[in-house]
């Protein structure tokens, strides 16, 4: 009997150690599975933007291409506007530095969000989706054309204003809240205004007055990233900036005794003609929201758990429209 026990009780440790291995947190992996397929993804995006397979990036090759003949004052600004149609475009190499910095888990508050990141990384490589989120460029010089150039994925410039109460804040307005263009600056005053990185500066010096947060949050038209895309093409650290800016002018308004929502509390309509992929992409009201384990920013698309790389499916329906 004696001889037993010594027995049993390597039984018994065995049985914890595969009950124990079994029920191992397997995030980490998952993390790394889908950094692989993300940028297999991009790889593959990139090489359908060399070869013109993405429409609305060949798109934007022509619009830009035929207003800078019309109006070549507007050379640099449309030059700039035109690498969003290359691996060299603000949009791609958003995604890039994105795949980069999801690889370091000290840049997340824990290894949730380093998840969601992971996965609405996956997503935003998808080039149905890419193609999407190019309709703002493309719509961008369309407008800049007075109207000669049409606009894509979108309905007319003034059936959007009138459909959501918009104020005209001028060219280049489909681009403002998104991260790859600028960034939400505060002045000596408090008062916070977008402010456009490098020859997208030219929106304000030519067309517009500055673009200040508030009258914007409560006047802005419809775009892709605001309304559809913004989920997945956010990181949580420029989730997290847009929400300090938020809060900071609703202690403003709430201090002189005035609401003040967040400017996507209320969705704007004008989308038309989207891919099935942006169909189930969360509102954008959702992103930087936290989730009910307080991990911060979460992600909400469908579950794929056998990583299937869609890609083959998705470029012969962006092919499609070419």
């Amino acid at each position: 009997m004696a001889g037993m026990l010594p027995r049993i009780l390597t039984v018994l440790l065995c049985s914890v150690s595969l009950l124990l291995s079994g029920c191992g947190d397997d995030r980490p992996e998952q993390i790394l599975k889908y950094q692989q397929l993300t940028q297999q993804r991009l790889d593959t995006l990139g090489k359908m933007l060399d070869e013109g397979q993405v429409r609305n990036a060949n798109l934007l090759r022509q619009y830009t291409q035929l207003l800078r003949q019309q109006k070549p004052e507007l050379a640099p600004l449309l030059e700039e506007l035109a690498k969003d149609a290359t691996r060299s475009g603000p949009m791609y190499g958003s995604l890039q530095r994105r795949l980069e910095e999801s690889r370091n888990a000290a840049n997340f508050v824990d290894v949730a969000q380093q998840l969601s990141e992971a996965e609405n990384l996956y997503q935003a490589a998808d080039p149905s989706l890419y193609n999407d989120i190019l309709s703002d460029p493309v719509n961008v010089v369309a407008d800049m054309s007075g109207g000669s150039l049409s606009r894509v994925n979108a309905i007319s410039r003034e059936a959007a204003a009138l459909a959501n109460g918009a104020e005209d804040f001028g060219p280049g307005s489909q681009l403002v809240g998104n991260p790859a263009y600028g960034n939400w600056q505060t002045n000596s005053n408090g008062t916070s205004f977008w402010a456009w990185y490098g020859m997208y500066s030219m929106f304000s010096n030519i067309f517009h007055r500055p673009i200040y947060y508030d009258r914007w949050s409560d006047r802005r038209g419809y775009s892709y990233y605001n309304d559809v895309g913004r989920y997945r093409y956010t990181s949580p650290k420029q989730a997290s900036a847009q929400t300090q800016t938020y809060e900071r002018t609703k202690k403003q308004f709430n201090a002189q005794g005035k609401n003040f929502d967040s400017p996507y509390a209320k969705p704007r309509s004008g989308a038309s003609s989207l891919s099935r992929a942006s169909s189930s992409v969360p509102k954008a009201s959702s992103t930087g929201m936290r989730s009910k384990s307080g991990s911060g920013f979460r992600s909400n698309y469908a579950k794929d758990s056998s990583f299937r790389n869609s890609s083959n499916r998705t470029t012969r329906g962006v092919r499609r429209g070419k």
